[in-house]
């Protein structure tokens, strides 16, 4: 298991300045309503943590990436590396809007397992190569943004995260039954999949 500690870049990261990481996660904060249940503005003011199990590599993380009001960087670190293109070894650091959605949907989930990443941060180059094998793959994927995630969860019908993450009305759902995995992204809100 991968900690915050233990987390060191291999090679230079892609870093979103200091001011457009504080505004993304002013942004993110606003306007937040989770569907079903009354939220306290404490929901927000608490620590919040993510943890994840890269299905492709095996690493597995659990951070704590936001504290005493503010991100922490060494917990978003840990999770920009656990989310890193890893046919590539690159990452970029994750939309603070892409967090806290993942953050929102594992409450309204109501779980304690960690996602299971499929994918996270895509290169262009490594998206450019996935679209070769499917139209599935967009052109401009906001995974190439760190924007977008595709996940699942331990111990919960692939169907209930899809609602779950529909319902939120953050960004993009894509169902896929198939391929066993839900998309989310910090785009406009639009739905799409089975």
């Amino acid at each position: 298991m991968i900690t915050a500690e233990e987390t060191t870049p291999r090679i230079p990261s892609v870093r979103v300045s200091r001011r457009r990481f504080i505004v993304l996660g002013a942004t993110a904060l606003s306007g937040w309503l989770i569907p079903g249940h009354a939220i306290a503005s404490s929901f927000w003011q608490r620590d919040r943590a993510l943890s994840f199990y890269n299905l492709h590599t095996g690493e597995s993380v659990r951070a704590t990436y936001w504290s005493d009001d503010q991100y922490v960087p060494e917990g978003v670190q840990a999770i920009n590396y656990v989310m890193r293109d890893f046919h590539l070894n690159l990452e970029v650091q994750t939309d603070p809007r892409l967090l806290d959605l993942l953050y929102a949907l594992h409450y309204q989930l109501d779980t304690t397992a960690p996602f299971d990443l499929i994918s996270g941060y895509r290169s262009p180059a490594t998206n450019a190569a996935l679209r070769l094998h499917s139209e599935a793959v967009a052109v401009n994927s906001l995974h190439m943004y760190g924007m977008a995630a595709d996940i699942r969860v331990p111990g919960r019908h692939l169907a209930n995260v899809h609602r779950s993450a529909s319902a939120l009305r953050r960004g993009g759902v894509g169902y896929y039954p198939r391929a066993n995995f839900v998309h989310v992204d910090v785009g406009r809100v639009r739905y799409w999949g089975a």
